[in-house]
């Protein structure tokens, strides 16, 4: 028996899915913006992206979970006045509700809709982190035996080079002890520069205990304010009910020291600027070294500038020993950086665009009842 156009009208709709329903079972955070930036539309994944229920986002503006500056506005801006779409990789979102992720973004016009656009999310995956952070725990490895080597097959020729150069000063003739002397300058210079490595071949684990991270970096703001950094602004964006950072305080001064220095170098000429920031991050886990054991990395802190950025072509090497884009620059401070953090069993890694670098340290939580003895 034949069915009627309406019977198969009807089984073609219940064939026929809805938008929403696939919209909703993708595994990409999806959400439509109106065009004065009002929440129209998400999906499941955006819902716990943004950890608010569709309900309560729906008409609200972006901005009630998104800071105003983030770079998902400005993108979204740029859909609407060039009307194609634009992507960007490694992009932060951040805010108090939200914590911070890093993701890549894709923004899309609504032809039918002037001024709204369509925004895929795809959150960086952490195995892509891990990778990085392999790539500087390699850095860290590297100088460590780089600085073994230096210590052993150079420092100890020179002082005799040196003490050559001090017995000829008292045989030559005085045009001649110039010579001497630049021996014996330029062997110190060395000699200096070998001790500086020094610093990287300890093998031995630090001393750690309850370290009040908020205390370091008012103490490394201070030292910064009253040298290097004396015509910059600081802003300081702590959450103030952070646990304590199981580390060592005095190596953990010394890394945030380079950085802020390194900040304060980037910063725009004019109108100098770094952000001091901490936070709390679930999730965030590394596995140790030697085995299946892993360690929760939750306390972040971070060192953000307004400079130019970093160029592409420093970005996969940055944490390796001489490594710098400074003219006369060591390119020791951020692999010094790279082996405290290492030290500590933590994580480091780098965002970075034109007015926006952070570098993000994950450092391990103090036992509560530790901190609390």
């Amino acid at each position: 028996m034949a069915r009627s156009s309406t019977e198969e009208e009807k089984c073609q709709g219940e064939e026929r899915l809805d938008s929403s329903a696939v919209l909703g079972a993708l595994a990409l955070p999806v959400l439509v913006l109106e065009p004065d930036n009002r929440v129209a539309s998400v999906n499941l994944a955006a819902e716990q992206l943004l950890a608010t229920s569709a309900a309560v986002l729906t008409g609200q503006f972006i901005t009630s979970v998104l800071p105003s500056d983030s770079p998902l506005l400005s993108l979204a801006e740029q859909v609407r006045s060039r009307g194609y779409s634009v992507s960007e990789t490694d992009i932060t979102l951040e805010s108090p509700r939200i914590g911070t992720h890093l993701v890549a973004a894709e923004l899309s016009p609504i032809p039918e809709k002037p001024g709204a656009v369509v925004v895929c999310l795809s959150v960086r995956s952490m195995a892509r982190r891990m990778e990085d952070q392999q790539v500087h725990r390699n850095a860290a490895r590297s100088v460590t035996a780089m600085a073994a080597m230096l210590a052993h097959e150079v420092k100890n020729p020179l002082s005799g080079i040196r003490g050559a150069a001090q017995l000829l000063e008292s045989s030559v003739a005085e045009e001649d002890r110039e010579l001497t002397r630049l021996i014996c300058e330029e062997s110190d210079r060395i000699v200096g520069l070998v001790d500086r490595m020094e610093m990287f071949s300890s093998q031995k684990p630090i001393e750690r205990k309850p370290v009040n991270i908020h205390e370091v970096l008012g103490h490394v703001r201070r030292l910064a304010e009253n040298g290097f950094a004396d015509r910059v602004r600081f802003v300081e964006r702590y959450d103030p009910s952070l646990p304590p950072v199981l580390g060592n305080r005095d190596l953990l001064i010394q890394a945030l020291l380079n950085l802020v220095k390194n900040a304060a170098e980037a910063a725009d000429p004019v109108a100098p600027e770094i952000q001091l920031r901490t936070g709390y991050q679930q999730g965030v886990r590394l596995a140790l070294p030697g085995g299946e054991a892993r360690v929760d990395l939750p306390l972040m802190v971070g060192v953000q500038d307004n400079g130019p950025g970093i160029s592409e072509d420093l970005k996969s090497n940055l944490f390796d020993p001489f490594v710098t884009s400074k003219p006369g620059g060591k390119g020791l401070g951020l692999a010094l950086v790279a082996k405290i953090v290492d030290d500590h069993g933590g994580m480091i890694e780098v965002d970075s665009e034109p007015r926006r670098t952070l570098f993000r340290m994950m450092l391990p939580m103090a036992d509560t009842q530790e901190a609390g003895s």
